[in-house]
């Protein structure tokens, strides 16, 4: 029996791992699909405190990793395929093995959506990106490119004008999800171009792993042709990984997992950090926040079962 198991092992899983650890909890660390979260996705990481000169997302990650086994956490591989959380002990399942808790931690963050292109999928990090907050101020005064219809991907693009020279938004129907007062925003900026109705058909040069142009398709027509940029900004949303938990803790219809009194689900004992249950901010910084609070509450949940 574990006092603490912590699904995920991203910023939000490895803070919390870090102060259960040093609780003499022992926590196991389930490390998802994605090992490391979205910072493992991600080159230079320049806005969390502490470093001066940036830190990129691996190295990030490693570090926080050794802290946490430092202090006593114990990390195993794997995704998590079956959960039982009607009471405690909770029961999990990853890969041929099965833990039993008395606290759950869930860090499972969110993944990104992407094109589905192979050029995307090598050039990520590499001037391409899912996020425009971390990502933004490498592109100053560069041409770059911005792919979604919705309030993300206006967002995006029109923080985007703050650093590039020029943004062109591709998006593959003439008419948008955004909201008005986002759309309208967008196209009183004169610095971003609407490019519709297009898709991307390949992001180049993946042979000198930068981006200098995208191949674009209308999507009406079949007409192609070559759009110089240097960096792609990809907007079309974010799935949280949270299927396992269907019918078990209460989720939005988004799939965000619902909290109340910062980190707490509808199961009292188990506690929900970072992007699984953050639509809104999405950074490192706060997913470390709400690691931190998931640990402190299910130190004051075992406190309080023990007494």
């Amino acid at each position: 029996m574990h006092k603490v198991v912590i699904i995920g092992s991203g910023c939000a899983g490895l803070t919390a791992a870090i102060y259960t650890a040093r609780a003499d909890f022992k926590p196991i660390v389930l490390d998802g699909y994605e090992p490391g979260g979205q910072l493992a996705l991600t080159t230079e990481v320049e806005n969390f405190p502490g470093f001066p000169d940036g830190v990129l997302g691996p190295e990030f990650i490693e570090r926080a990793r050794k802290q946490a086994q430092k202090f006593g956490a114990e990390f195993r591989s794997g995704a998590v395929t079956q959960v039982e959380l009607k009471k405690p002990p909770f029961k999990i399942t990853a890969g041929k093995e099965t833990f039993e808790c008395e606290t759950l931690i869930v860090a499972s963050g969110a993944s990104a959506r992407t094109l589905g292109l192979e050029s995307e999928r090598q050039l990520l990090g590499h001037g391409v990106s899912t996020c425009a907050t971390c990502d933004g101020a490498f592109f100053r005064n560069r041409e770059i490119v911005v792919v979604g219809g919705g309030d993300t991907a206006m967002e995006d693009a029109t923080f985007l004008t703050k650093f590039a020279k020029k943004v062109t938004l591709i998006h593959r129907r003439n008419e948008f999800r955004a909201s008005r007062i986002m759309l309208d925003r967008a196209h009183k900026n004169e610095k971003i171009e609407f490019l519709t109705p297009y898709v991307i058909e390949e992001i180049q040069n993946v042979a000198n792993q930068a981006v200098d142009s995208v191949k674009v398709r209308n999507a009406e027509t079949n007409e192609t042709k070559i759009l110089p940029a240097e960096g792609v900004f990809v907007a079309i949303g974010h799935d949280p990984n949270t299927k396992v938990f269907k019918g078990q803790l209460a989720m939005d219809d988004a799939g965000y997992l619902i909290t109340h009194d910062g980190p707490k689900t509808n199961v009292e004992g188990v506690f929900a950090a970072g992007d699984v249950q953050d639509h809104r901010y999405r950074q490192a910084v706060t997913a470390a926040g709400s690691g931190c609070m998931a640990a402190l509450e299910a130190e004051r949940y075992l406190a309080a079962r023990e007494h």
